[in-house]
């Protein structure tokens, strides 16, 4: 992996180009990683991939937690496991739309290291794999289960322990081209005893995995510290005079507000090298996304857009950076807030234009709102393929915008201009109930 830093706006924000040697264009950053289950999208097939914007959709992100098997410890009670069986019941239903994400049956380390790694196994031989262990969707972190041997998951299979070494065994098979060390994440309201305990695990299990590397996969090295600013200062510190190729900040998105996020990422990203890119986990909102790369981080996982399409909306605000929105609307009446649509509304039923008029992704260009209202309305699954299309195009263009405005060094204006929309938009919305 290869990566450099072309152009900084005034403040933290950064544009930069990546290269892995499986994507055969360089991938610039700030970018969104796609989420995946088992190293596919969760609703975009592998044929449609070619339709999402490259090569700014290359890069993927998974958890090896979906592919493992029984060798992790399974920590579950009884009562977990029946609640278990009744969702996994439910999502049998016919007509039910939501993927079981159900691993326990995963191919063995073994078995995939044998067909030679995540890229053969998917046939994604031209997109870059990133691992981390968390995925914001199904496998979260667990902090009370978590102990010194190894970081606890709650994971669609039940409560799961991980150690370092069965961590090294999934990375080692799968061949990712870059990987973030095991983590010890904690939520905001861990106290600081706890803060302090997570950041010694984290750097002890880091020495483990790099001295567990494969050769080959570019490690990216994991800072945690929940809210406390010393203890995420400590760990980033320590963290870099490691050697890694990266960094991985953890423990976002797990209750901090909107308020103390710039501190906590800004004691991260102050005592990191410049010249090594940062990936995130739990920023997902344009908001935070924003906050992210103001503090100069460059890879966002993209979570958030499934929580979107699982939901039936699609993203519909304006990626000019030049165009004002109009907020003269009632959010009831048309099933909007100017920043995405519920595309389930009554008021889509005969509508015959696309999601977005300019919008060149697939769904636009061939599909009506009227009809992924029909398809949303009797539980067809190609409601979720299309929106997601049209979610990830969308958010992708997101990303262009932010390069954009870092490039021509006013990425802080951008940043202004678009959070005072959506407090104009909120506003708006109390006026008009």
């Amino acid at each position: 992996m290869k990566f450099a830093v072309k152009a900084l706006s005034s403040g933290k924000a950064r544009a930069g180009v990546v290269h892995l040697g499986s994507c055969p264009s360089s991938i610039e950053t700030p970018c969104l990683l796609l989420s995946t289950r088992k190293g596919l999208p969760i609703f975009i097939s592998p044929d449609l991939l070619s339709s999402l914007p490259s090569p700014d959709s290359n890069l993927l992100q998974f958890s090896p937690l979906h592919l493992e098997g029984a060798s992790s410890t399974l920590v579950s009670s009884g009562r977990e496991v029946s609640k278990r069986c009744v969702n996994i019941g439910q999502e049998a239903r016919w007509g039910d739309t939501t993927p079981n994400f159900d691993s326990s049956e995963g191919p063995s380390p073994k078995t995939i290291s044998s067909i030679g790694g995540l890229h053969q196994m998917v046939g994604l031989h031209e997109y870059g794999f990133a691992a981390v262990a968390r995925d914001s969707i199904q496998c979260l972190p667990e902090c009370g289960s978590t102990n010194k041997t190894g970081a606890s998951f709650e994971t669609p299979c039940g409560r799961r322990l991980i150690k370092p070494v069965e961590y090294m065994e999934m990375i080692t098979s799968m061949k990712p081209n870059l990987w973030a060390t095991l983590a010890d994440e904690v939520p905001a309201w861990a106290n600081n005893k706890r803060n302090k305990t997570s950041v010694d695990r984290t750097v002890k299990w880091l020495d483990e995995c790099i001295a567990r590397s494969p050769a080959g996969g570019a490690v990216f090295g994991s800072i945690v510290g929940g809210s406390n600013i010393e203890e995420r200062k400590r760990c980033a510190q320590e963290v870099a005079v490691r050697n890694v190729s990266g960094y991985w900040i953890g423990g976002f998105g797990l209750g901090e507000s909107m308020e103390e996020r710039p501190s906590l990422l800004n004691a991260v990203t102050d005592n990191l090298p410049k010249d090594w890119p940062r990936m995130i986990c739990g920023l997902g909102l344009p908001e935070e996304v924003l906050q992210g790369v103001a503090a100069g981080v460059d890879l966002f996982d993209s979570a958030y857009i499934y929580h979107l399409t699982i939901g039936g909306f699609a993203l519909t605000f304006p990626l000019d950076r030049t165009e004002k929105i109009d907020y003269n609307y009632q959010l009831s009446d048309q099933g909007s807030d100017r920043t995405k649509i519920n595309l389930r509304a009554t008021v889509y039923r005969k509508d015959a234009t696309p999601i977005v008029e300019d919008c060149c992704c697939y769904t636009c260009q061939n599909h009506t709102k009227a009809y992924i209202n029909h398809l949303l309305n009797v539980h067809e699954m190609l409601a979720q393929i299309l929106l997601e299309i049209h979610n990830t195009h969308h958010y992708l263009g997101f990303f262009r915008s932010i390069r954009e405005a870092i490039k021509e060094g006013c990425f802080e204006q951008f940043q202004k201009k678009f959070v005072q929309s959506r407090r104009e938009h909120l506003a708006a919305d109390v006026v008009s109930v």
